[in-house]
């Protein structure tokens, strides 16, 4: 017997369990994925999938067919017996459902509708919360872990928002979409999978747009621009920060002035031009010596200030080869924020210590910042310091021997 004769005879004797256990299977959504999706455990799910005949829980029901995209009625969501004869829309939507079981769509794209501000209640804010939750993860936790469940997040944002009948709520859950899509792109960006960052950036820009909210827009776009700015692509880049400052349409918001100009900074740093480089961080210096104390607005999650310039600075000259911009007396302190992050900015100064003929500091400091790529599995940390070694091309001395026999046992 087939998934869906078996989907439909299992449905015809109320096992609803079984019904949810096939289609998940169809679909290639694992346990510890749906337990994600619903905020329960796997063992949750799993004693949801061996109910049989028993009484279920009607919102068990909802949010799982939600996610799966189960047409109610196979679950006992819709009373059978007052459903009319014929080829109803219950009848089309279950055929639907039954024929494609191993479809699944990742792009958060959901209908318009406007979003004010922050998700504060009702579904959209559960939803942030959890991304938020995942996002505080990534502090401590490899983005390879962490991949499955913002795949998950997103379905299950995208289930609801297509089941949702009202338009604000339709434009909350599209921020909420932008910003879990957003946050997928970082993850793959930080495994070394450069394309589906693009993809996942771009499905962030879409749903920013389709929640008709210029400050999100303007920073998704302006991520993306952070992004190619990063791996080098220079003009583009630059073009992106335009467009996001375009986008804001005369909005105050100096958080993002002063970010959209620390990314151009990057950008024109990428570029090899140091004159608009420097011009760039002295705007966005200013910008953020101008901010108020008050909480960052969403979607900022942290505060932009002066040292975040300075940080970027330290980047910019790593770039340029500018030893002065990057061993100052407090570049060090820079290094803040989480690990990997700090690690980015560990290897950033290993360059400008290579730059300065500071060899042993220089890889000794690699070697730091090797450890937590290591640790975390992050691609981008390990492959910055695959770019530092090739750096140097004079017979190796003590210190990047070691680099090299750390490194040469690293498979991600």
């Amino acid at each position: 017997m087939d998934r869906d004769s078996q989907i439909r005879d299992a449905s015809q004797r109320g096992d609803f369990g079984t019904v949810i256990a096939l289609s998940r299977k169809g679909r290639g959504v694992t346990q510890v994925s749906l337990g994600y999706a619903l905020g329960v455990s796997q063992a949750a799910v799993s004693r949801l999938e061996r109910t049989g005949t028993r009484a279920y829980s009607t919102d068990d029901l909802k949010a799982a067919a939600a996610y799966l995209k189960i047409p109610p009625e196979l679950v006992g969501l819709v009373d059978r017996s007052k459903r009319p004869q014929g080829k109803d829309e219950s009848d089309v939507e279950r055929r639907r459902f039954l024929g494609t079981a191993a479809a699944a769509a990742a792009a958060p794209l959901i209908p318009r509708g406007p979003v004010p501000s922050e998700p504060t209640t009702g579904q959209a804010a559960a939803l942030r919360l959890s991304t938020t939750a995942l996002r505080r993860l990534d502090q401590s936790t490899p983005s390879r872990d962490l991949k499955e469940p913002i795949n998950a997040q997103v379905g299950l944002i995208q289930a609801i928002a297509s089941a949702s009948g009202n338009g604000a709520d339709r434009g909350r859950l599209a921020a909420v979409g932008s910003e879990a899509a957003s946050f997928a792109g970082w993850l793959s960006w930080d495994m070394g999978d450069l394309g589906s960052a693009r993809v996942w950036y771009g499905s962030a820009i879409k749903a920013a747009r389709v929640a008709d909210h210029p400050l999100l827009t303007a920073y998704q776009i302006g991520t993306l621009a952070s992004f190619e700015a990063h791996v080098g692509n220079a003009s583009q880049a630059l073009a992106q920060a335009q467009q996001a400052r375009k986008v804001l349409q005369g909005e105050r918001a100096g958080i993002a002035e002063a970010w959209l100009r620390s990314v151009e900074a990057l950008a024109h740093a990428a570029n090899g031009d140091r004159v608009k480089a420097d011009e760039s961080l002295v705007a966005s210096r200013r910008a953020a010596e101008a901010l108020t104390d008050d909480p960052p607005p969403w979607p900022w999650v942290s505060p932009f200030g002066p040292e975040k310039v300075a940080a970027c600075r330290v980047s910019c000259g790593a770039r340029l080869g500018l030893t002065e911009w990057v061993l100052v007396d407090h570049t060090k302190a820079l290094a803040m924020g989480h690990a990997k992050q700090r690690a980015l900015l560990l290897l950033d100064i290993a360059s400008g210590h290579l730059a300065a003929g500071r060899v042993d500091t220089a890889f000794a400091t690699a070697i730091e910042a090797l450890n937590t790529g290591t640790q975390y599995r992050s691609g981008r940390i390990v492959e910055a310091a695959r770019t530092l070694r090739r750096k140097y091309e004079a017979p190796p001395p003590r210190a990047v021997r070691e680099f090299d026999e750390q490194i040469r046992d690293v498979y991600l």
